[in-house]
């Protein structure tokens, strides 16, 4: 049985599971900072981004969409090395 829930939590994709206003991060300047989280499974990735709330969680979805096309998605990362022929 624990196999075939591993299997089933390889398919899950990433997925952005909060956006929120934090203050600046140290030595860093301005007023509208934001975190997110984005998490397959038991991985989680945290990231700090300056911008709109819709700007950041714009970056986020993009972020988990490339993370879903590297990790065996159909389309290929922006940032994957380029397959030869």
């Amino acid at each position: 049985m624990s196999e075939v829930s591993t299997v089933s939590s390889l398919r899950k994709k990433f997925e952005v599971t909060e956006v929120a206003k934090i203050t600046a991060p140290d030595g860093m300047e301005g007023k509208n900072w934001h975190s997110y989280t984005i998490k397959r499974g038991a991985t989680e990735i945290s990231g700090q981004k300056p911008g709109t709330l819709k700007m950041v969680t714009e970056h986020a979805r993009q972020v988990a969409e490339d993370l879903n096309a590297r990790s065996g998605g159909k389309a290929g990362s922006i940032y994957a090395a380029r397959r030869k022929n």
